[in-house]
C-alpha cells in the first residue's frame, strides 16, 4: 500500500514538472514573437520620446530597411533658426533696396527685391536663405525645412543674413579717395556686432550659420568668425582648420544658363561632343585648362572656347551646352565653378576634371550616375580624354542623361522654395550638424560654473594658430 501510494505521488511529481516546462516553454515562445514584432514594427523607435529629441527624427529610419538618409522629406524634423535683425545694410540695402519704416526687413508679399544677374547671381545663396527664412512666417507653401523663430534659446542654429558675395563683387573695389572700401567696413561691422551678441558669447559661435559662397567673401572676417558653419562653394582658398566639410556646408552654385524646359533631345541630336566656354586662362590652379585646350583645340567634334557673359556669352554658351552630349567642367582659380550647374541644367552629361573638388549633397547624390570624373593626370595625357569619351557608349550615355533630368530639380533656387529644391538641401545639410553642435555646446558646459566669462573683443584662433 504504502509502495502504491508512493508511486501515486512520484507520478503527480512528474507531472507537475512536465506541465511547469510546457508553461514556461510557451511563455518563452509568446515573449519571443511579441518581442520580433515589436522590434519590426513599422515607424520611428517606441522607446525614444522624440518630442524630447527632435533631432533624432533626422537620423531614426521609419522601418528597418529604411536608410536615414533617405527618410523622406515629410518624416523630417523641422529646423529651427533664428535670424538676426541685422541692418539692412548688411543685406537687402546691398542690392539697392531702401527700408521703409522700422523693419529692416521688405514685406515679401508684396515686393520681393531681385538680385542683380549676371555672374552676381552664382554666388546669391544668402539671398535666398534669407529669403526662405522670412517667407517661413506666412507662406506655407514650400519644402518647410526650416522655419524662422524669434527666441534665439528655442532656436537649433543662429543665421546671420550678410550678403558677402554681393557686398564683394560690387564694394571691395577701393576708390582714390577712400582708405579703406564698404567690403572691408562692413567685415568689421559685422565682427564687431556678432560677438558683442548673447548668442554669440553664450556658444562661441558654433551654432551660427554664415553664407560666403564667393571664394573670396568675407576675406578679412573669416579669420575671426570661423567656429561657424559657413556655407561655400568649395575649400579652395580656406586652410583646413577654417573651413572643412566636417564643419561646414558646401551648396551648388545658382545656375546662369536657363533650365532646358521639355528636352526632347537625344545622343544622336546633340551634334557637339564635347564643349567647353569659358576663361581658359587661369591662376592658381587653372594652369589645367590651358594644358587641356592646347590638347583639345584642334580636335573634331570639340567646342573650346573663350567665353564671357558678355557679348552674348550666355546665350551662346547655353545653345552649345543644349546642342553637346558632354561638358567640360574643369578647374580654374578654385576647384568648383558655375559651369558644372550649367551642365546639369542643359542636361549635357558634365566630364568633371577637378581632383579637389566638393561635391554639394554628396550624401544623397551619387554623382557617378550622371557625370563623368577623369583624374586631372589622366586628362594631361595626349589623347587620354578624346579616347575616353569616345568610348562611352550611347546607352550609358542616355543612361546618365535620363539622371540628369531626375536630380536636376536639386540644383533650383527659387522663392518660395519648393521641396527638394537647393534651398531645402542646404537646409537639410545644415540639420544633419545639428547634433554635432549640440553635443560640442554641452560638452563647453562640463566645467562652466569654474570658468571666467569670455572677454567681449577676445576671439578663439584655430589650433595651427595657436600652436
Amino acid at each position: 500500500m504504502a509502495d502504491r501510494n508512493g508511486g501515486s505521488l512520484y507520478s503527480i511529481g512528474l507531472l507537475s514538472w512536465k506541465s511547469l516546462i510546457a508553461i514556461l516553454s510557451l511563455a518563452l515562445t509568446v515573449f519571443m514573437l511579441s518581442w520580433s514584432l515589436l522590434l519590426n514594427t513599422r515607424g520611428p523607435s517606441q522607446f525614444i520620446d522624440q518630442n524630447l529629441f527632435p533631432h533624432l527624427k533626422h537620423y531614426i529610419p521609419t522601418s528597418p530597411i529604411h536608410h536615414p538618409a533617405l527618410i523622406s522629406y515629410e518624416q523630417q524634423a523641422t529646423l529651427k533658426v533664428f535670424m538676426y535683425d541685422l541692418p539692412s545694410e548688411f543685406h537687402f540695402e546691398l542690392l539697392y533696396w531702401k527700408p521703409d519704416g522700422y523693419t529692416p526687413w521688405p514685406d515679401l508679399r508684396s515686393n520681393v527685391p531681385e538680385y542683380p544677374g549676371g555672374l552676381n547671381l552664382q554666388h546669391s545663396v544668402a539671398y535666398w536663405l534669407t529669403l526662405d527664412l522670412l517667407g517661413s512666417e506666412f507662406n506655407n507653401a514650400g519644402g518647410g525645412t526650416a522655419i524662422r523663430v524669434h527666441n534665439s534659446s528655442e532656436a537649433d542654429v543662429i543665421f546671420v543674413p550678410f550678403f558677402s558675395s554681393i557686398c564683394f563683387n560690387r564694394f571691395s573695389r577701393l576708390n582714390p579717395q577712400q582708405k579703406t572700401n564698404k567690403n572691408k567696413e562692413l567685415q568689421e561691422k559685422l565682427v564687431k556686432y556678432l560677438t558683442g551678441q548673447p548668442e554669440w558669447q553664450r556658444s562661441g559661435g558654433i551654432d551660427h550659420v554664415i553664407a560666403a559662397h564667393h571664394p573670396n567673401s568675407l576675406l578679412d572676417a573669416r579669420m575671426q568668425l570661423w567656429p561657424a558653419m559657413f556655407i561655400l562653394s568649395d575649400f579652395g582658398r580656406y586652410p583646413p582648420t577654417i573651413a572643412n566639410i566636417n564643419k561646414d556646408v558646401i551648396a551648388p552654385y545658382k545656375h546662369i544658363i536657363k533650365t532646358y524646359v521639355n528636352d526632347s533631345s537625344g545622343f544622336d541630336s546633340r551634334p557637339i561632343l564635347l564643349f567647353f566656354q569659358g576663361a581658359i586662362y587661369r591662376k592658381d590652379g587653372g594652369f589645367v585648362r590651358q594644358e587641356i585646350f592646347y590638347l583639345l583645340k584642334k580636335e573634331k567634334d570639340v567646342h573650346f572656347a573663350f567665353g564671357s557673359v558678355q557679348k552674348q556669352g550666355v546665350p551662346s554658351a547655353t545653345k552649345g551646352m543644349q546642342s553637346s552630349k558632354f561638358c567640360l567642367n574643369i578647374a580654374g582659380d578654385t576647384p568648383s565653378s558655375n559651369r558644372l550647374f550649367d551642365a546639369i541644367a542643359s542636361h549635357c552629361v558634365p566630364v568633371i576634371i577637378s581632383d579637389d573638388i566638393e561635391l554639394p549633397f554628396e550624401d544623397v547624390l551619387d554623382y557617378s550616375e550622371f557625370c563623368i570624373f577623369i583624374r586631372t593626370s589622366d586628362a594631361l595625357k595626349d589623347k587620354f580624354v578624346m579616347n575616353f569619351i569616345r568610348s562611352i557608349s550611347k546607352d550609358e550615355w542616355t543612361q546618365k542623361w535620363e539622371k540628369l533630368k531626375e536630380v536636376e530639380h536639386f540644383f533650383e533656387y527659387q522663392y518660395p522654395s519648393k521641396k527638394g529644391d537647393a534651398v531645402q538641401m542646404i537646409w537639410r545639410s545644415v540639420a544633419k550638424k545639428v547634433p554635432v553642435i549640440k553635443r560640442k555646446l554641452h560638452a563647453r558646459r562640463r566645467f562652466s560654473r569654474f570658468e571666467k566669462p569670455a572677454s567681449k573683443s577676445s576671439l578663439p584662433l584655430p589650433r595651427n594658430f595657436t600652436s
